[in-house]
């Protein structure tokens, strides 16, 4: 296959990642392909169609099949949806067949790469797809290569796979070990996305989708750490994971103050409520209020 190298593909992964970046990702299965709408009436930001785990291998010809005829069917609306395709591993039979059909499809916002694990698998799918890629790290060989993939052209953001990671490494899954052995993982991607100034790092789903308290624990603690959004692979969470990253009304008071008594004052330092108020306070208040509807 052809690389596409016309102007509006290397121009792509600004036109489809402009904006703020979404916090939540709904996984939907191609072969429900009926599910998309749903999935965007449960106010998720961004939908993920699945083509590699959720599709068998006997069904993944007619879950591109439907793929398209949807594509086909939303076309003029996809400027402003945000759907993007999970795709399998480069190197696989069904990789090549993934990226004929993007390659069909250039208003998708992107492609999720499953199993990702050097730099030239990121080159190949933008080369190939011409579209932004969310590399998802789901082996020790993938996750030793990160900074590797981070300098690549074309990548929009790193997320992972823990319960494959799990697997590879031999880490008992649900155990104190497997908690520490998952912030290890967040805090390197985290560090390579700021390094090579990528969009923050997409956190791993949550399993139980049930767990409604256990999914909000799991919300705060990545967002605290800088994380920028979640996988969900269950309406009900959407709701779920937006409510914990909601600030308080307190939150945006405190930011409001800040901002408008360094707008009033251009002073660097000052006191807010009590608290001595510097750079960086007087940052994380506009960033909060950047990325919050008020």
């Amino acid at each position: 296959m052809a690389a596409l190298n016309n102007k509006d593909n290397a121009d792509r992964p600004e036109k489809h990642t402009k904006g703020l970046q979404p916090k939540t990702w709904l996984f939907v299965p191609a072969t429900r392909i009926d599910r998309v709408a749903k999935a965007f009436a449960s106010g998720s930001d961004a939908v993920i169609v699945d083509l590699e785990d959720a599709v068998a291998e006997e069904d993944k010809v007619q879950a591109r099949d439907e793929l398209k005829d949807y594509y086909d069917s939303q076309f003029d609306k996809l400027e402003y949806q945000s759907i993007w395709v999970r795709i399998n591993k480069v190197g696989s039979d069904a990789y090549l067949k993934d990226i004929e059909l993007c390659q069909k499809m250039p208003n998708i916002a992107g492609v999720l790469l499953a199993k990702a694990e050097y730099a030239s698998d990121i080159e190949q799918v933008y080369q190939q797809a011409g579209l932004p890629v969310i590399a998802l790290i789901e082996s020790a060989v993938g996750l030793y290569q990160v900074d590797n993939m981070a300098s690549t052209t074309g990548l929009f953001a790193f997320s992972y796979g823990f319960l494959d990671l799990c697997n590879d490494l031999q880490v008992q899954v649900g155990t104190p070990a497997a908690d520490s052995v998952a912030n290890q993982i967040r805090y390197q991607l985290l560090l390579v996305s700021r390094v090579h100034q990528l969009a923050a790092p997409i956190d791993t789903v949550y399993p139980d989708f049930q767990d409604d308290k256990g999914l909000s624990a799991r919300v705060q603690l990545w967002s605290q750490m800088g994380m920028s959004g979640m996988l969900c692979i269950h309406p009900k969470q959407v709701d779920v994971v937006q409510n914990a990253l909601r600030p308080t009304d307190a939150d945006i008071r405190f930011a409001k103050c800040v901002v408008e008594e360094h707008e009033r004052s251009g002073q660097a330092v000052f006191e807010v409520d009590g608290e001595m108020v510097d750079a960086p306070v007087i940052q994380r208040c506009l960033q909060l209020l950047a990325t919050t509807k008020v």
